[in-house]
């Protein structure tokens, strides 16, 4: 359908507006994020500071036609690093669970026993759903208010900027990312989560979808479900 030349002109601005507030709203929402965790994130496993817990935040351990994540291994090998130097005590695995046969908790603590990290150092979180559940629950629901985020830097920049939003002091050991090719959609998908997270956070003032019991880490055994 054409425009009539009458309309033409303000609906092709309205589109531009749009576009160009959208765009602000990228650029702005990265910029709080990353400045959020300045000098807060760590690569080298010997520089960063020792704290109890460290979360491990979730994905799939495999992506479309049944291919390794290389997330997801990279995140696992970060969390042994930490482990294994003694920079964390206990590992609080946090992850989606929402559908059956689809369990990135599940799947992370296995692959952690199968590396060596004794099931007693590890904590399940099955109600992870999102970065901000998997962080705001860590407090609300484990009692954590100082912790060590495990993910690549672009997540633990935003999970940083959730906990400061929630009083939860956080740094966050960096898992080697992945390269342009096989991590495309997930580092376009951040720039939108990154926009929702200010939004969450400032505007609308969401919660995790569940809370729960408490469970304090280090003393003996519960695991969060729904």
């Amino acid at each position: 359908m054409k425009l009539n030349g009458k309309y033409r002109k303000p609906v092709l601005l309205a589109i531009l507006a749009s576009t160009l507030l959208c765009m602000s709203a990228i650029v702005l929402s990265a910029l709080m994020i990353s400045g959020s965790a300045r000098g807060r994130t760590y690569t080298d496993v010997d520089s960063i500071p020792h704290r109890k817990v460290g979360i491990l935040l979730g994905c799939s351990k495999y992506i479309s036609g049944n291919y390794e994540n290389l997330f997801f291994r990279n995140r696992i090998n970060a969390a042994l690093k930490l482990f294994n130097t003694g920079k964390v005590d206990y590992l609080l695995v946090s992850g989606d669970n929402h559908t059956r046969g689809y369990d990135e908790t599940t799947d992370m603590k296995d692959s952690l026993i199968r590396a060596g990290v004794p099931s007693e150092r590890i904590y399940c979180d099955f109600a992870g759903f999102r970065t901000l559940d998997s962080i705001v629950r860590a407090k609300e629901v484990f009692g954590e208010t100082k912790v060590t985020v495990i993910s690549q830097e672009f997540h633990n920049q935003r999970a940083i900027f959730i906990a400061k939003g929630r009083n939860i002091d956080a740094i966050g050991f960096n898992a080697e990312d992945v390269d342009t090719y096989n991590g495309f959609l997930t580092k376009s998908r951040e720039q939108l989560a990154r926009v929702k997270t200010v939004m969450d956070l400032y505007l609308f003032n969401t919660g995790p979808k569940f809370l729960g019991p408490k469970i304090a880490i280090g003393e003996p055994k519960l695991e969060a479900s729904l």
